[in-house]
């Protein structure tokens, strides 16, 4: 069985055992969250599909960590114009155990 949730902007396929890394979330670690915000369930053929979300299905996750992605280098630069301009970026992000998936 699988799922496809949607979180901190982004859509992610999920099924029962994964780990996954999405934006960070405001919740302890060890803690269980529950996602409501399930987009699309599917057991084997079979597929609910929501308009826009799928009503009473849920996704259960476990809190893992939480952390920085590695450092994203941004550089900016105009030829001939004496201009050059270096920043960088560490996302933060959680890790997530998937559990149970409902509906």
């Amino acid at each position: 069985m699988y799922a496809v949730i949607k979180t901190g902007g982004k859509q992610y396929r999920v099924a029962s055992g994964e780990k996954i890394k999405v934006e960070q979330i405001a919740a302890d670690v060890g803690q269980e969250i529950v996602i409501d915000q399930v987009l699309a369930v599917g057991n084997g053929a079979e597929i609910k599909v929501g308009t826009p979300l799928v009503s009473g299905a849920t996704v259960t996750v476990t809190v893992l960590s939480h952390g920085k992605h590695d450092k994203v280098r941004i550089f900016k630069m105009r030829r001939r114009k004496h201009y050059q301009k270096r920043q960088g970026h560490r996302q933060q992000f959680t890790e997530l155990q998937i559990g149970a998936i409902a509906g």
